[in-house]
């Protein structure tokens, strides 16, 4: 795919990911002006100094587009810290995905995790992102290592629990419309998570 646009009269030429970093840095810088409620394939295109077919040859619709730079600016699920002690390892873990938005303003996430309640196509395309490649999965290796380890029975680990951390700040935000802070996810982890992991089956 190539896109040229003109700067004071010289012709650039963009193609492949130096024209997918200039189109989703603009979504991203979109979603921190206006929230995806506002946000539209016509701001997007104009702010990356492209055209609106240029966008539609790789994302069907927003949505499909918001999902994208949301996934770029994502933390390496492939690779989730490993410390040797799972509730370090969450911590770290919780952290750098709770702070991949800090960028942008706490009233543009919020509308964002609110409209994944009203819009189903949204809501679609950010669930698939949470599945065996995303944050949910990333918790389910670090758990699964600390029951190897004897941290923790293998019992206990469940989709629902594996999922709940993410749950409970997700909640969290949502209620309180702030990045929840660094003792509200540790309170999450040793008074909910953890007990609940470390629990005897069967208890």
């Amino acid at each position: 795919m190539r896109d040229s646009v003109v700067d004071h009269d010289k012709p650039v030429r963009r193609r492949g990911d130096e024209l997918e970093r200039a189109i989703l840095d603009a979504v991203w810088a979109e979603l921190a002006d206006h929230g995806y409620d506002r946000l539209t394939m016509e701001g997007v295109a104009a702010r990356a100094r492209t055209s609106k077919p240029v966008l539609y040859r790789r994302w069907p619709n927003r949505a499909a587009l918001v999902i994208a730079a949301l996934g770029r600016n994502a933390p390496d699920y492939q690779e989730p810290p490993d410390t040797g002690e799972l509730r370090a390892d969450l911590l770290l873990f919780l952290r750098s995905v709770l702070h991949r938005f800090d960028d942008l303003p706490p009233a543009a996430v919020h509308g964002f995790l609110v409209d994944l309640l009203r819009d189903p196509e949204l809501r679609a395309g950010f669930t698939g992102g949470l599945t065996a490649e995303g944050p949910v999965g990333s918790l389910g290796v670090m758990i699964r290592r600390a029951a190897d380890r004897g941290e923790v029975d293998p019992a206990r680990i469940t989709p629902r629990v594996v999922s709940l951390p993410l749950d409970l700040l997700r909640d969290a935000f949502l209620v309180g419309g702030s990045v929840p802070s660094d003792a509200v996810v540790a309170e999450v982890l040793d008074e909910i998570v953890l007990p609940l992991l470390r629990a005897p089956s069967g208890s």
